[in-house]
């Protein structure tokens, strides 16, 4: 039973390991892994039937012991005993074909490990290749001489042309200086207002103190007099006061 569940699996376990690396023996690792899913998936059943049929034989055992059938009885107990000892062998090649699965599983993330890698030596390799020293400095050089030509275009579309290329520009400068100057004397001849003096500030004349019991009627209560005059009339008060 071991030969023909392990057989078809252990030729391309052995072949997956030398092209590991390629194509052929990552497809080989997918291959042999579902394979060795379906087989797990199929043990998983056979011992549930073998563990199911040994659970009957041993409820017919109790009922052939309830009619006093002691022969039917352990008839019945032998078939269970024989079907638990295959569930039994049927689990342990369960986690022989689960071992598989891990190593396979393991074996199939190194593969795709050892891929990424390759891919991305291959990737620098192409981005040095495509960026040495020598197309560097060909590429700068092309700028340079872009930028050199840019130039001498933006030069010569500066020259003056038709009638602006007849002024002089000695003759025109001197005109600016002249101007100038002509305004520089307007402002020195223009005369300067004088300043405004500033104005002193007022001194400040304290308020006199109303003395206690003496009743003074508030400024709001005194039409016809202006604010000076009654501050007037209480500085008079408090003089005779004191």
């Amino acid at each position: 039973m071991l030969k023909r569940l392990f057989g078809a699996t252990e030729g391309p376990l052995v072949s997956s390991g030398g092209g590991a690396s390629g194509g052929g023996g990552a497809q080989s690792i997918v291959n042999n892994l579902a394979n060795l899913k379906e087989t797990l998936s199929m043990l998983e059943k056979r011992e549930s039937l073998l563990w199911r049929k040994a659970q009957e034989e041993l409820d017919k055992a109790k009922q052939f012991t309830v009619q006093k059938n002691k022969r039917a009885a352990l008839m019945c107990l032998k078939k269970k005993k024989m079907y638990e000892t295959q569930a039994d062998q049927v689990a342990n090649n369960q986690l022989k074909v689960h071992d598989q699965v891990m190593l396979l599983e393991g074996s199939q993330a190194t593969v795709q490990t050892v891929q990424a890698l390759r891919s991305g030596a291959h990737a620098m390799k192409e981005v040095s290749r495509q960026t040495n020293i020598e197309n560097v400095e060909q590429v700068m050089d092309e700028i340079n001489e872009h930028t050199d030509n840019m130039r001498a275009v933006n030069d010569a579309l500066a020259e003056p042309i038709g009638m602006a290329a007849e002024f002089d520009e000695e003759e025109l400068d001197a005109e600016l200086n002249e101007l100038e100057a002509l305004e520089l004397d307007q402002a020195l001849l223009q005369p300067v207002a004088p300043a405004m003096p500033a104005m002193p500030a007022m001194p400040s004349v304290p308020l006199p103190s109303v003395p206690a019991g003496a009743p003074v009627a508030p400024l709001a209560a005194r039409p016809g007099k202006t604010a000076e005059e009654l501050e007037l009339e209480a500085l008079e008060a408090e003089m005779a006061l004191s």
